[in-house]
């Protein structure tokens, strides 16, 4: 007993000497870490069940962290070599990027073409049990943790949804989440990027898609839609690299710390891969953290019009710092504010344009009548181009798949339409 209560002391001054450096010890510290070392003593000790040492440490730290806000918190070794995997753009598990609210976790957004998309978990999606348990009282890495596994094994979540009376259960199958964080196509004339995450690939993704789509939509290119919609976020250069690709000078965001501490700014270089077309960005709640850094800095310099509903709000910056063992620490060390000095911190980006999300039904007026219908009418004395003959083609392009569109998006490509036709005018 005396050996690990020396040990446990051990610890305690080692702490406290890291907290002299910091000018943060006081007599209460000392009897504070008095008072762990005698808890420790006492759990191990005397516990109904053995317990593992290192366990408690890693459960002592879990807590310390996981008191200050939801996104700091301790990883483990197997957890921190995930982490790693993933913001090289491949990982393991539902494809859900999840915080902590009120005891529950949270879904930020799920990942684009994973299992839990596919099944559809939705951004807001409370998650109260996993196969079966509850998940309050659960650490946000404790529900992370149960909700990996093996690939091709089924879990079955309990998902509560708002204007949903009861939680239902959600059977997914784990697979491998291999993340493309940028897909493109050509809408027309403008050209579409969606970026789903901000991994290591998202700036050569983004500048590779505006080059092809630029060769393949040619000189009649009218603008560029941005889809961060259910952007979860990812790293803050990748976020800082995108911005800049579309800006040609400014600020593009800065953090600020505590005290002199954590404190940087990042600031464009000249060259706007779009050559100065017009921009639109989408977003929604489930866009957060990096996706609204470039949300609000494109914003904040005029360069893009924002248009969806309000993103999530994370607007704090997470530092991972290595701890001795291969296990590291998360911890929010810095605020994100945009080029104006606005915090993103609960508050989220307001778009220039609300538009809530929905879908596009096409109907007919076919049956409508026209002044062509009309007994008696005038002659036209010049002959309309628009004849019934070609209405009845454009209907005729018109496909099952092209009935049902997402509102967001075509009110994007309206705007950018419409910007393009005005400027020609002019």
């Amino acid at each position: 007993m005396i050996r690990y209560m020396l040990v446990a002391t051990m610890a305690a001054v080692a702490f406290v000497a890291v907290l002299n450096e910091v000018g943060a010890v006081s007599s209460e510290t000392y009897r504070q870490l008095n008072m762990f070392g005698d808890v420790f003593e006492r759990v191990r000790s005397e516990y109904v069940e053995e317990v593992d040492d290192a366990e408690l440490i890693e459960a002592a730290i879990q807590g310390m962290l996981s008191s200050l806000d939801p996104h700091s918190t301790f990883l483990n070794s197997k957890a921190y070599g995930e982490m790693q995997v993933h913001t090289r753009g491949e990982f393991g598990g539902l494809g859900i990027e999840v915080t902590m609210e009120n005891g529950l976790v949270k879904v930020i957004s799920p990942i684009d073409d994973t299992p839990a998309y596919r099944a559809g978990m939705q951004p807001g999606d409370l998650i109260v049990g996993i196969d079966g348990e509850p998940v309050f009282g659960l650490t946000l890495g404790e529900a992370v943790e149960l909700m990996r596994g093996p690939v091709n094994s089924e879990i079955v979540i309990t998902v509560q949804r708002s204007g949903v009376e009861q939680p239902f259960d959600v059977a997914i199958t784990r697979d491998v989440i291999r993340i493309r964080s940028v897909k493109s196509r050509a809408e027309g004339k403008v050209a579409f990027i969606r970026v789903t995450s901000f991994n290591e690939q998202t700036e050569s993704g983004v500048e590779k898609a505006m080059r092809e789509l630029r060769k393949e939509i040619g000189d009649g290119l009218q603008g560029v839609v941005i889809d961060l919609r259910n952007n979860p976020g990812g790293l803050l250069d990748q976020a800082v690299a995108v911005s800049d690709a579309f800006l040609e000078k400014g600020e593009i965001v800065s953090t600020r710390g505590r005290g002199s501490r954590g404190g940087q700014r990042f600031n464009a270089r000249a060259g706007d891969i779009a050559e100065g077309l017009p921009v639109v960005v989408l977003i929604n709640g489930g866009s957060a953290s990096a996706a609204e850094i470039v949300a609000g800095a494109l914003q904040d310099h005029r360069r893009a019009i924002i248009l969806g509903t309000r993103s999530f709000g994370k607007g704090s910056v997470q530092t991972v710092i290595p701890l001795p063992g291969e296990g590291a620490m998360r911890l929010t060390t810095a605020r994100y504010y945009t080029p104006s000095g606005r915090s993103i911190q609960a508050k989220g980006i307001e778009p220039d344009i609300l538009v809530d999300a929905g879908t596009i039904q096409v109907t007919s007026d076919a049956a409508r009548r026209r002044e062509e219908d009309l007994r008696g009418r005038l002659d036209s004395e010049v002959q309309n181009s628009d004849s019934p003959e070609v209405e009845e083609e454009i209907a005729a392009e018109l496909t099952e798949d092209d009935a049902l569109r997402d509102y967001q998006l075509q009110r994007a490509l309206d705007l950018i339409r419409g910007l393009a036709l005005f400027e020609n005018r002019v």
